[in-house]
């Protein structure tokens, strides 16, 4: 078909939208309720376009032949101030010096309002989760994350509410968010484009900590914050930042800069044995991944009765805090309290993670503060430190080198294929030289296989998104799953689309992350955990041996039964 844009004609091959035909020919029009992920539904009318003559959503409308589409008339770009205005004029807080996808638009059209001066009404702001504020002063009800939690991860914690002008977006029966089974996985704020639900931000809390001459401050980072934190300066997605990451952190004043890799590398080797464990003397199988706090929450709250099969391995945000906390502690001659530990993380709910009771081995929090990749770029930004501009620096020693098969935690299908390449050689007691598991990779929302380790068949599954982990628990309860070992990472992507990331994440970003985290991968000299020539001195000098006593103290963890009536779902432990 043949359609003008703008007096150019296009052939056009395939049937698309009108808005997503102009983005893939680079004519920009500005949006604010789309997403290329999710259903369209038209809400925020700002992708108007004229077509012939009558104004049409872009993101709603297909193309059709001799369509004659203007997208920036004179009665459009009046249309779309118009629109804008009324939205920055309703009862409305909104911050231009954000970044997020409404301030730049109103920047970008010079839209006159009544821009902050808006009445704050404090009722409408729910901060009761440790991970994520709901801010419905900005909300501007779009929708969109509304559809990411009730039809891509499933949880269903929101949704719309009244009629008119009372409607709202809240959790069910106006529960605030802790009390309706939200699981913090944060991809609602992934999409929020006025930072209506955002993460709940600790970067102060972090400041005041480095300004305490008593405390040392240890930040530690995640497998996937090295290829996003660029895009928090506007890099193209898919760059491996380590070094400057690691330069940038010291810039900001941490006295020690060490590494999460280091824990995945030691969470296989907990991990693996336990897989090992549980195949040898026919405990509950499946295991299943715990490295994901958000799909932790989730199986609490939906699957608590498949609780028994999950590995008991804490994650390694958290295996790095108590070993920071006890191993590191004695190294560098501190004591615990004088340590504090914060954590750079793809994810929100990483943040809920550090408070449960269980993660206080030192008898205090293993990990203090956690910021997401999206924080730590914002704290950057404003202290004017341009990470182009940076050199590489290396992490510190003790607790700062890792293997490949850390590196790759940060996509889906990472845990399972480090965990392979060591249960592997474990089994057969030799290195077998293989590293690469691709039947394990790629960006379908549930994968399985089955391989053949130390002359037994062990048949695997990878789900990420909450909503195909449903798939695989459903099965798993119906008794009709035949697996010896599932991974599970709540997010679109796993870690590299986590709800703490840098704006947009689409699929289309999560691919080159992907290919950024393997290309992390094969860059490095060692690919297997169990090589890792600190992960062995932890153990020969500390741990004694994967599984032992003092291991599962420091290094394991228990569950809780989150399955409760409604109106006591308030997130304590029992």
């Amino acid at each position: 078909m043949q359609v003008v844009i703008n007096e150019t004609r296009y052939q056009v091959e395939e049937e698309t939208s009108i808005l997503q035909l102009c983005q893939m020919l680079g004519i920009k029009i500005p949006h604010l309720c789309w997403h290329p992920d999710l259903t369209p539904e038209a809400r925020c009318r700002m992708c108007v376009v004229e077509v012939n003559g009558h104004v049409r959503a872009a993101c709603h409308t297909p193309v059709c032949d001799d369509m004659v589409i203007e997208t920036d008339s004179e009665k459009i770009r009046n249309y779309r101030q118009l629109n804008l205005e009324l939205l920055l004029d309703g009862d409305h807080t909104f911050n231009l010096e954000e970044d997020n996808e409404f301030s730049r638009l109103v920047r970008e059209l010079n839209a006159e309002g009544s821009l902050g001066n808006g009445r704050t009404n404090g009722a409408n702001i729910d901060a009761s989760s440790p991970a994520l504020i709901r801010d419905m002063n900005r909300c501007i009800l779009c929708g969109k994350c509304i559809q990411v939690c009730q039809f891509v991860q499933q949880v269903n914690a929101i949704g719309f509410s009244n009629r008119g002008h009372d409607m709202e977006i809240c959790p069910v029966f106006g529960k605030s968010i802790s009390e309706a089974g939200c699981v913090y996985c944060g991809q609602c704020a992934n999409v929020c484009p006025t930072g209506a639900i955002r993460e709940k931000d600790y970067i102060e809390e972090v400041k005041a900590a480095l300004l305490d001459p008593s405390k040392m401050v240890v930040v530690q980072t995640a497998p996937a914050v090295r290829v996003t934190l660029g895009e928090t300066q506007n890099l193209e997605p898919g760059q491996v930042m380590t070094g400057r990451m690691v330069s940038a952190l010291r810039k900001l004043g941490f006295d020690r800069v060490l590494d999460t890799n280091f824990a995945a590398d030691l969470t296989i080797l907990e991990e693996g044995t336990e897989l090992i464990h549980r195949i040898q003397y026919d405990k509950p199988l499946p295991m299943i991944t715990s490295c994901c706090p958000g799909w932790i929450k989730f199986a609490e709250h939906y699957y608590p009765d498949l609780i028994p099969h999950l590995s008991t391995c804490k994650s390694p945000q958290q295996m790095f805090g108590a070993i920071v906390k006890s191993y590191y502690a004695q190294k560098i001659g501190k004591r615990p309290s004088d340590i504090v530990c914060v954590s750079i993380m793809p994810c929100t709910a990483k943040k809920f993670e550090i408070t449960r009771p269980s993660m206080n081995v030192s008898g205090r929090r293993d990990v203090d503060y956690v910021l997401t990749t999206h924080e730590l770029g914002r704290w950057l930004n404003a202290e004017h430190i341009d990470l182009k501009r940076l050199g590489d620096s290396p992490f510190d020693p003790v607790m700062g080198m890792s293997t490949g098969a850390a590196a790759i935690f940060g996509s889906t299908g990472g845990v399972m294929e480090a965990a392979l390449r060591t249960v592997s050689d474990l089994l057969e007691g030799v290195d077998l030289q293989r590293l690469d598991y691709e039947q394990v990779r790629g960006a379908k929302g549930i994968k399985e296989s089955a391989l053949t380790l130390g002359n037994r068949e062990i048949r695997v599954a990878i789900a990420h998104g909450l909503g195909n982990a449903r798939i695989l628990m459903d099965d798993l309860r119906k008794g009709t799953s035949d697996y010896h070992f599932i991974e599970i990472m709540a997010c679109p992507g796993g870690c590299i689309g986590g709800g703490g990331q840098p704006k947009p994440t689409t699929q289309s970003t999560i691919k080159k992350r992907m290919e950024a985290i393997y290309n992390a991968d094969r860059s490095l000299p060692i690919r297997k955990s169990h090589q890792n020539p600190e992960i062995q001195a932890l153990y020969e000098t500390y741990l004694g041996q994967p599984g032992s006593d003092k291991a599962h103290r420091l290094l394991h963890t228990r569950y809780n039964n989150r399955k409760k009536t409604l109106g006591d779902l308030k997130d304590l432990e029992i």
